[in-house]
């Protein structure tokens, strides 16, 4: 049975102090949370304090965000090998928000994740159709493309050492998710993509999660999906009740 991953993606919320504060918090509220993996992703410039505050814990941290490469005339670019050094375990690739709204395209989403592989980080790499795009009948494609596109070249051990995330572009900060019926359905597309791709091993290895305004109430229909395997959790993250139920959630099993 695949290990539950719980991610919360901060985004842009949280200076050094809170976003430490809120790490505390959590560690003391999570303290026993059974099986089940945690992950949290700050800015970077609240990593820092926030890999102080959660030292000794098993409750994992990530960058949102990697430059293709790992040094050079890139101003204002985070480096993977940088965040890796500093304590960092994950990665963010392919948010819809840094394809939105940083124009980042599918080809520059398979070079960070090969750079975070490369640097010791695992990868979360996300996927997710527009609603117009749904609308039209075209999410079995665009994940598809996606896919194709973000784990190219890559081996089987490289991908088993990730976690994909649908997130419906739809449904992210707007209060409205996937029904588990409609999330279920593309998870399921996904582990047959990644069985086709690799390997049976592979597909029955690697972690899907999912991501469009998961919250304390919803979480334990989502959760319950056979080929649903965490969440990536945006506004909900920010608050260590609604953040807990989804952990507690994630332990009672499907």
């Amino acid at each position: 049975m695949r290990r539950r991953l719980i991610c919360g993606n901060w985004k842009l919320n949280l200076g050094p102090a809170s976003a430490a504060a809120l790490a505390g918090f959590l560690r003391e509220r999570l303290a026993e949370h059974g099986d089940v993996e945690i992950a949290v992703f700050p800015t970077a410039l609240s990593v820092p304090g926030v890999l102080a505050a959660l030292a000794g814990s098993d409750i994992g941290v990530g960058i949102q965000e990697v430059a293709a490469v790992p040094s050079g005339a890139l101003t204002g670019a985070n480096s993977a090998v940088m965040a890796r050094e500093a304590g960092c375990r994950w990665m963010l690739a392919g948010h819809s928000e840094r394809r939105q709204f940083f124009a980042e395209t599918d080809e520059g989403v398979r070079d960070k994740i090969r750079a975070g592989l490369a640097a010791g980080l695992r990868p979360v790499a996300c996927v997710g159709e527009t609603l117009a795009q749904r609308q039209a009948g075209e999410v079995q494609s665009v994940i598809r493309r996606q896919l194709d596109k973000a784990l190219e070249g890559l081996s089987p051990a490289q991908t088993s050492d990730m976690a994909l995330a649908y997130e419906p572009v739809w449904a992210i900060g707007t209060g409205v998710n996937a029904t588990p019926e409609q999330a279920q359905e593309v998870h399921a597309f996904v582990r047959d993509w990644l069985r086709s791709r690799f390997s049976p091993e592979v597909a029955q290895g690697v972690r899907i999660l999912y991501g469009g305004s998961v919250n304390a109430g919803n979480a334990s229909k989502l959760l319950g999906c056979p080929d649903i395997d965490g969440a990536l959790v945006g506004g909900a993250s920010l608050q260590v009740g609604a953040f807990a139920d989804i952990v507690s959630a994630a332990c009672a099993g499907r």
